[in-house]
């Protein structure tokens, strides 16, 4: 797989905590510009540009000019096999530790 595609990836789009937090931030707030979000952090604007670049990529940033300034704000839906992906193992390892603790029980 090329890096290209691999940014495109929820997966490695999420991996960063950069970008989680950047999710988060969005997540918080109907729609941030550019610059509120450079603030949270403490790397340049071209950096947090960046990161924001392969959220879009990923499709779970959108973006839109206002006059000169960029605003942003969270696609969540792609995030959802991200949680479909989570929410088999949580399963798998709740029942895990149910058999480990009626074992454990018999015992």
């Amino acid at each position: 797989m090329n890096d290209k595609n691999q940014e495109r990836d929820v997966y490695v789009a999420v991996a960063d905590p950069t970008r989680r937090k950047l999710l988060r931030l969005l997540a918080d707030a109907e729609e941030l510009p550019l610059h509120e979000l450079t603030a949270q952090f403490q790397m340049g604007r071209t950096a947090v540009s960046k990161h924001l670049a392969i959220l879009k990529e990923a499709g779970l940033v959108a973006d839109r000019k206002v006059g000169r300034e960029t605003r942003y704000r969270l696609n969540a839906a792609p995030l959802r096999e991200v949680e479909d992906w989570v929410s088999f193992y949580r399963k798998f390892w709740s029942e895990r530790i149910l058999l480990l603790n009626q074992i454990s029980e018999e015992e």
